[in-house]
């Protein structure tokens, strides 16, 4: 039993024996998907396709993205079986990120699955998920309701459709049908607890600890029931252990914030962001401790982090908009406050603030960066280079500024500056690319003749001196 034999039978055109014997290195080797590969492919020479459809099918049960086990199993069962057929392509486009394809392809599978419940349920199960990922959450959630109308279902559905509903604060919708799920026979704490985190997420919190085991999630709907001693005591009662859960900070936050302790509630915070790093609900915290305790600098510049990570990119802006309208002076805002409105294209704007940091700090090399970047981008290079001469007074040895920079003088025709500090950048440069690009532009510049050198004054000057001409007639 070797792989050297198997593979020389099947040189040999010998597949029944190459079968065989990587059958038997495949007994030994369950998880080798090269060997599941070779299994599948004789198979396929020996017309046996359906032993080739189990192992393509093992396949994909350990590289759930293997794209030759899709392709052959679309392959295999394109005239046998419809169903299977576009389940498989289905599956490959999901996988490739081909997302209405894919739907496209699970609409034509529930066609040819109408009399195999299971296969319906998988598919529209499938569907619905792939609807909510694509962003038509009704089309999900009339997916989900379908499914419920069949029996032997599995108390994730339920679940699943509480969530959506969730994700779209439809929360009597939610509690629907998860009391759906108790009627069905799906009397759970999986289900119970979900019911409380909706009816917490309601505002009702008398009929969310009913239902919850969790006693974390029973602290905080004391805290909003507004029992808050009672909640204190029980939060401090708890087994050491807890304090290594994120959401114990939260609660002790949260008994700080309602006494009014607002220096002790952002302390809990700072523990809970050791423990869940960067996550929105520290700034959301942080917002409202700065919100109650009057400070509005620090509560703007928490809800623009919230709105951040949150992706609501024009709230952010806003947020930081007002911050900035508070205290100006602060860099590393500024710098956030611009980088917010490149991403919302809006370059213009964003310039002031890049500018503004460049007044605060002159020896900034970022917002010199950004300066000169956005000059260079407008066609205004006279300014890019006044931009780029200052980072490189700062620094010496910035191989990227001085890059630009030559590039810069070469596009206002300043040739012999152009010159000195490309040979000043090969002196430095290591990269051998970079070398030798450098060295090709400085020698076509030096091949220029004198009448090359003489300096322009440039698109910008040019049409300032038209103005300037024009104002004087």
């Amino acid at each position: 039993m070797s792989l050297q034999l198997a593979e020389q039978f099947e040189a040999n055109e010998q597949y029944e024996q190459a079968l065989e014997e990587y059958k038997k290195l495949y007994a030994s080797n369950p998880d080798d998907v090269g060997l599941l590969e070779r299994l599948g492919h004789i198979s396929l020479i020996l017309d046996k396709t359906d032993d080739a459809a189990g192992y393509y099918y093992e396949i994909l049960k350990r590289d759930v993205a293997n794209t030759l086990a899709y392709d052959q199993l679309i392959s295999i069962y394109e005239n046998t079986d419809k169903y299977k057929y576009y389940v498989y392509r289905g599956n490959k486009n999901s996988i490739e990120g081909k997302l209405d394809f894919a739907i496209n392809d699970f609409k034509k599978a529930l066609t040819h699955a109408v009399d195999n419940e299971a296969q319906v349920v998988m598919t529209r199960m499938t569907l619905a998920n792939l609807y909510r990922q694509v962003g038509q959450t009704m089309k999900a959630i009339d997916e989900f309701n379908l499914v419920l109308e069949y029996e032997n279902l599995h108390e994730e559905i339920f679940l699943q459709l509480a969530d959506i509903y969730m994700s779209e604060e439809v929360y009597t919708s939610a509690i629907d049908a998860l009391n759906r799920a108790i009627s069905k026979g799906f009397d759970t704490d999986r289900i119970h607890e979900a019911l409380a985190a909706v009816y917490l997420k309601s505002g009702d919190a008398k009929s969310a600890i009913e239902h919850t085991k969790d006693e974390l999630l029973k602290i905080q709907c004391m805290l909003e029931m507004g029992d808050i001693e009672e909640a204190y005591a029980k939060l401090n009662s708890l087994p050491e252990d807890y304090k290594a859960n994120p959401r114990y900070f939260t609660l002790q936050a949260q008994y700080c914030y309602s006494s009014k302790d607002f220096d002790q509630a952002l302390k809990y915070i700072d523990e809970y962001n050791k423990l869940q790093p960067n996550s929105p609900l520290t700034f959301q915290m942080r917002a409202l401790v700065y919100d109650e305790n009057g400070d509005e600098y620090n509560a703007h510049l928490n809800w623009g982090k919230y709105n951040m990570l949150r992706g609501n990119v024009d709230i952010a802006i806003n947020e930081y908009l007002n911050a900035v309208q508070l205290n100006d002076k602060d860099v590393d805002v500024l710098f956030t406050l611009a980088e917010l409105l490149i991403a919302n294209n809006d370059k213009n704007h964003a310039v002031e603030y890049f500018e503004k940091i460049a007044k605060l700090e002159p020896n900034n090399k970022e917002a010199l960066r950004k300066l000169a970047e956005f000059r260079e981008s407008i066609g205004d290079y006279r300014m890019q280079v006044e931009y780029l001469e200052r980072i490189y007074e700062i620094d010496t040895k910035d191989l990227k500024a001085m890059n630009e920079l030559a590039k810069g003088y070469e596009k206002i025709k300043a040739k012999d500056k152009a010159i000195e500090v490309y040979t000043k950048y090969l002196e430095l440069v290591r990269d051998p690319v970079d070398y030798q690009m450098a060295k090709a532009r400085l020698d076509k510049l030096e091949s220029f003749g004198a009448a090359d050198a003489e300096e322009s004054v440039g698109l910008i000057d040019k049409i300032m001196s038209f103005f300037n001409r024009s104002k004087m007639d």
